[in-house]
């Protein structure tokens, strides 16, 4: 790789919205008067996206009291000094600049420092004018794109502040620090769901969320409350919940170790939002401002390289013009054409491509912005769901839905059977569904094709491993029998069920012979192992590649959730959160359902041996699966070499309350999953190897 030129690094900076500072090659020692004052600067420090010559910077140092000018009513801008030192006492200091902050951005300040050496750790930090500085951060750049160095990094996703604890980051923090140098971590892939836009108030609802308290951490000055809980409005909300966020200790102490990349998922927008819509009481609603003013607050609060295409200002968002209006008109894949949306939707791109390396390039995709509505969040979808069969719709239901009016070739069928009942097939009218959009589909393929990394890794925010269960092998007279043709599947609005899109990428994959395939997910509350596939058996199962999902950071999962809400007296409870006859409370055998199916789960509420459980599995329902943990939280830490790829979950406890251990608490298991690099003609296989405890209803 060429280095950059200051112009280009110029050029560069602008489009992100940032200032420039471009190293100096000649270290100086430190010339800043500097007392640090954490409480001048409440949400800390933060790196992120590096590459092997520069690292965006980030701070907050919020400046009140400041008298208002009299022809636009702001606040005047004030002025941060910035150093970036090859050590943490500051006598190697190699970049210094004055960057701008101000109310119009939330008084956050962006830096993108230049003229770094690759593979190296810089410390950086921020003084007002006064010299109160931020606490030091700690920052690394990527190798050379031809160094054949390992590349080690965490991905992680879903961390509900408002309900849990973060003890999943001192963790990785404690062992991170005791680890030798070769072995440490070079960034953090944060894979979405970084704050919560629903936020319960305690008084709204005192009795909790399940066993959890509710943290008093946001307040809404606008906001709207819908049932028990409040959702954000106007970017002054939006920023309300980052600050919240960045409040906890260890967030803020994660984010000053290492570089983050981070993604936003649904909830940096909207629960159950798609393109510029929210959902709520059923129905899609216009919320073009609002989503806008979530991409405003993420480009102010996350230091990442995502291009704003309006305003002048390169400090600045800008946020363009727009209404809320309905979103009526749709394409052939399914994008709303109404201005509005497309213009909220263009406020801020996303999706991007970072190399570390020669062994790791790492695409980052957005899975909300461009996907067309979701099957199964339509009115009419609810026919297939039952309370008989909590979570499950049939597999085949949903093949129909997602293919629309591609279905069999261009001849869908006009009603789908649910048992001895027909139901319309509302989707039949409907291009097939479409997550990644076409646009950005056509760039992620390209950039698949191209890559010469050896590990070709899609950071999606969303998992892509089919869940599936065998309710057709339910005995008879223990409760319905299953209304479907065969397989149940669970719809979670990701490629596991999107299943035209997902096959044309993997048939893509496979036809351009392109090797070292890998997919790093979150967003599904859980771990998740296994292979890459485009379809299940009695289908050809053929793997392209392997697939990861991580656990989540602290909100709560399907296990926590069943607990409380399936009713104890449910027929089909041991398959969800059984109990074997010496167990003294519920397990998670939906893990046992997902990875080997009912006569398993039935056989573990008979006898409690797991070891008869498995030997009844039913070897056709998940030859993608090696893991599945439902209940599972924490992290999931990648080692990449020029020969194999390791993946390992790292699961900690249910995250009730704040760990004041120093390494974050105990462990409940450490599973590590290795994969030799294959060739496009081969078949790629994970082994498993558990290091520590026992995750014995998961595997």
């Amino acid at each position: 790789m060429s280095p950059i030129t200051r112009r280009s690094f110029l050029e560069m900076a602008a489009a992100i919205g940032a200032t420039a500072a471009w190293g100096n090659p000649f270290a100086t020692t430190s010339r800043m008067a500097w007392r640090e004052r954490r409480d001048l600067f409440p949400e800390g420090v933060a790196s992120g996206d590096p590459d092997c010559n520069s690292v965006l910077l980030w701070t907050r140092r919020p400046f009140s009291g400041e008298p208002s000018s009299e022809k636009t009513g702001e606040q005047p801008a004030r002025k941060l000094n910035v150093e970036v030192a090859e050590d943490e006492l500051f006598r190697r200091v190699v970049a210094t600049v004055v960057a701008p902050v101000s109310a119009a951005c939330d008084w956050t300040c962006r830096v993108l420092v230049g003229g770094l050496k690759p593979s190296r750790v810089y410390w950086y930090r921020f003084a007002d004018s006064e010299g109160f500085a931020s606490r030091i951060g700690r920052t690394i750049t990527a190798p050379e794109m031809n160094n054949v160095r390992p590349v080690r990094f965490v991905f992680v996703s879903c961390q509900n502040a408002n309900q849990g604890a973060q003890n999943a980051y001192r963790r990785m923090i404690f062992e991170d620090e005791r680890a030798p140098e070769a072995e440490r971590i070079g960034f953090v892939l944060h894979l979405g769901d970084f704050i919560y836009e629903i936020v319960w108030y305690p008084k709204d609802r005192p009795q909790g969320m399940y066993d959890r308290r509710l943290r008093d951490i946001v307040r809404y000055p606008h906001g709207e409350k819908i049932r028990d809980f409040h959702i954000p409005t106007t970017v002054e909300d939006y920023r309300a919940v980052y600050r919240g966020y960045l409040s906890d200790p260890d967030i803020q102490d994660a984010r000053a170790r290492w570089p983050f990349v981070n993604m936003w998922d649904n909830h940096e927008f909207s629960w159950l939002g798609w393109q510029s819509l929210q959902r709520f009481g059923g129905k899609n609603l216009p919320a073009q401002t609002r989503k806008v003013a979530a991409n405003q607050a993420f480009f102010e609060y996350q230091p990442a390289r995502i291009t704003k295409p309006s305003g002048p200002s390169l400090e600045r968002f800008d946020p363009p013009p727009v209404i809320d209006t309905p979103v009526t008109g749709f394409d052939e894949h399914g994008l709303g054409q109404e201005p509005n949306n497309l213009a909220a939707i263009a406020s801020l791109k996303g999706y991007r491509a970072l190399r570390w390396g020669r062994n790791v390039e790492l695409i980052v995709t957005d899975q909300r912005s461009y996907r067309s509505e979701e099957p199964t969040d339509c009115p009419e979808a609810a026919t297939l769901s039952s309370d008989d069969f909590p979570e499950f719709i049939p597999e085949n239901a949903m093949e129909i839905l997602d293919a629309g009016k591609t279905y069999n070739g261009g001849r869908p069928p006009a009603s789908i059977l649910f048992g001895s009942v027909e139901i319309a097939n509302f989707y039949r009218d409907r291009p097939a569904q479409t997550i990644l959009g076409a646009e950005q589909k056509a760039w992620f393929l390209e950039r698949l094709r191209s890559s010469k990394a050896t590990w070709k890794i899609w950071g999606n925010t969303t998992a892509t491993l089919d869940m599936r269960a065998d309710l057709q092998n339910l005995p008879q007279g223990l409760t319905k029998p299953w209304p479907g043709r065969d397989y149940a599947i669970s719809p979670m609005g990701d490629h596991g069920s999107a299943y035209v899109e997902r096959g044309e990428i993997y048939d893509f994959v496979q036809a351009n012979r392109i090797d070292g395939f890998v997919t790093v997910a979150g967003d599904r509350h859980s771990f998740w192992a296994g292979l890459a596939a485009k379809t299940l058996p009695p289908k050809p199962f053929v793997p392209v590649g392997i697939a990861f999902v991580t656990g989540s950071i602290s909100a709560p999962g399907l296990v926590e959730a069943l607990e409380h809400a399936l009713p104890k007296d449910h027929p089909l409870r041991s398959l969800y959160v059984g109990q074997g006859p010496h167990d003294q409370a519920p397990q998670p055998t939906v893990n046992l359902l997902l990875r080997h199916g009912v006569r398993s789960c039935l056989e573990y509420a008979k006898s409690g041996d797991i070891g008869k459980a498995r030997a009844l599995s039913n070897l056709e329902l998940s030859p993608h699966l090696s893991f599945v943990d439902m209940g599972g939280h924490g992290y999931a830490v990648v080692h990449a070499t020029s020969e194999f790829i390791e993946t390992e979950f790292v699961c900690i406890p249910r995250p009730l309350e704040h760990s004041e251990h120093a390494d974050g608490g105990a462990l409940r298991y450490r599973v590590k999953f290795r994969t030799a690099l294959w060739k496009n003609t081969e078949t790629p296989k994970l082994l498993m190897q558990i290091l520590e405890g026992d995750p014995k209803f998961s595997i």
